[in-house]
């Protein structure tokens, strides 16, 4: 019950549970722990370039690379990024000056990145023989 008049309070604009309410966000998005140079950048606007983003980064250390992820067929920004910096130090400085930070109009959130899952490799189609010992090509459609 008292959650749920929370949540009410929330919703009416309340500025002690709006307060509340963000102050738990943060706590929560700072609590996970840098184990490594490099930081994950979400919530970038689409005009947002490498150039741009390691501008942004840089007073806070040595950067290694900043890296804006594009999609391979428009070339457009996807909306996040990679920071890389020489030491854990200055990458924890980067997320703490820059996290809930604007640039280029938007507000960004800079986490640790996680390391990148092995995909496995895709299925190999499997080719059926036929009684006679021929392959059989399952075509969609008229060949001829």
């Amino acid at each position: 019950m008292a959650f749920v008049s929370g949540i009410r309070r929330a919703l009416r604009g309340s500025s002690t549970a709006s307060s509340f309410l963000q102050s738990q966000f943060t706590s929560i998005r700072l609590s996970s722990t840098l184990t490594s140079p490099k930081l994950f950048v979400s919530g970038l606007s689409r005009i947002t370039t490498d150039e741009k983003l390691k501008e942004a980064f840089t007073p806070f250390g040595q950067l290694v690379e900043a890296k804006v992820i594009t999609d391979r067929m428009s070339g457009r920004s996807k909306g996040f990024g990679f920071v890389t910096y020489k030491t854990i130090e200055d990458a924890l400085k980067a997320r703490e000056g820059m996290n809930a930070k604007f640039l280029d109009g938007w507000v960004i959130f800079v986490d640790p990145a996680k390391p990148r899952e092995p995909r496995p490799p895709p299925p190999q189609p499997q080719a059926e023989t036929s009684e006679a010992g021929f392959t059989v090509n399952k075509t969609i459609g008229w060949c001829g």
